[in-house]
């Protein structure tokens, strides 16, 4: 048993408490609305449906985030990149030496949150860990009820600092058994983030019926093969980064995720994801976290590292602007990037040191 406090209140942390709470670990649920558990009722349960049906959990839910981090092994944190500076300053005067703070996916958020922590005064020797993707495949069904379409079975992981790594692996172990694998460390991980390859080609090749649909599914009518062709060339964009920086296979392409079983979500994830019809839905191309989160931080990341690195980026570069014509936005002098973390006059050798040991 691993005690564990989940954070927020979206699709991933809703399937991160049930999980977690089926397996028999020790689960506290922390909203900053702590009104907003109202739905689950008194006491609070959270119905779950996946593959085996639905069922219902009770549930262990706080609006007081000291509580609910006391004495915690694990804390896990899938809430979008945008809010973890905010997140951060929260988490820093209640952090303890050893605990293990999970974002997935993370989008180089661990430096940032170590960044920010380390400015609070916080001192605790803590691990700010990352992935290449969210767990599950999910979607909440208004406020006291998750669907689980399939779980991660591969997860990439890095920690940050990187001197961590076997204390954070283990006890991540622990609560996705089987599924946590070894990143060389935070950047590592960054890298094998599929949000920022997936998701901007099919907002933005798909944006006409996106805007005139009431409802549009991205990943069935809107995946045709020049949207594909467009994927496998950023793909290649980020993984000519990794290896630039001596980042060492598997770099987990997105095909696999449409042609084998090899990939974080395992088999007929791409299938059991349209099956679901959970991603038929809205889509405003300015607020949707695939806008906010996976371009404007994610790709505008990939972009900036691959400048850092001197890897040509033209397909991500290119995607990036469009956006940033979509949005009004440069989101290239705006979004996270390097040059905005501090890092894009800091050598490959220096920085590869401070994410093995810490700042």
């Amino acid at each position: 048993m691993v005690r564990i406090a989940v954070l927020g209140g979206g699709n991933g942390s809703y399937a991160a408490v049930a999980d977690a709470v089926e397996a028999g670990h020790d689960v506290r649920w922390w909203r900053r609305d702590r009104a907003s558990f109202a739905p689950l009722g008194d006491p609070a349960t959270l119905r779950v449906t996946d593959h085996e049906g639905s069922r219902d959990l009770p549930v262990s839910v706080t609006g007081n985030l000291g509580r609910a981090l006391d004495g915690v092994q694990v804390i896990l944190a899938p809430m979008p990149a945008f809010g973890q500076s905010d997140l951060a300053e929260a988490l820093a005067p209640h952090l303890a030496d050893g605990q293990v703070v999970y974002l997935s996916p993370g989008s180089f958020g661990a430096w940032i949150m170590m960044e920010r922590v380390r400015a609070a005064g916080c001192t605790a020797d803590v691990a700010f860990c990352e992935t290449g993707t969210l767990p599950w495949l999910c979607r909440k069904k208004g406020e006291a009820e998750v669907r689980i379409t399939t779980r991660a079975s591969r997860l990439p992981t890095g920690a940050y600092p990187a001197r961590l790594t076997d204390h954070a692996l283990d006890l991540l172990g622990q609560v996705f058994p089987g599924a946590i694998e070894r990143c060389e460390d935070a950047l590592s991980a960054a890298l094998m983030n599929a949000g920022p390859i997936i998701h901007p080609p099919l907002i933005l090749m798909n944006a006409g019926p996106i805007q005139h649909f009431d409802r549009w599914d991205i990943h069935n009518e809107g995946t045709q093969p020049a949207i594909r062709a467009v994927h496998d060339a950023l793909d290649a964009e980020r993984m000519a980064i990794r290896e630039a920086l001596g980042y060492g296979a598997p770099h987990f392409p997105l095909a696999d995720h449409y042609t084998t079983s090899n990939w974080m979500y395992g088999n007929l994830a791409h299938d059991k994801l349209v099956d679901s019809g959970d991603w038929h839905e809205h889509l405003d191309l300015k607020t949707h976290r695939y806008m906010t989160e996976d371009i404007a931080v994610g790709l505008a990341l990939l972009v900036s590292v691959g400048d850092w690195a001197g890897v040509p980026t033209p397909v991500a570069s290119g995607l990036l602007a469009l956006a940033g014509a979509v949005t009004g936005r440069d989101l290239r002098k705006e979004g996270r990037t390097f040059e905005a973390l501090g890092l894009a006059e800091r050598s490959r050798e220096d920085l590869q040191a401070t994410l093995r040991d810490g700042a």
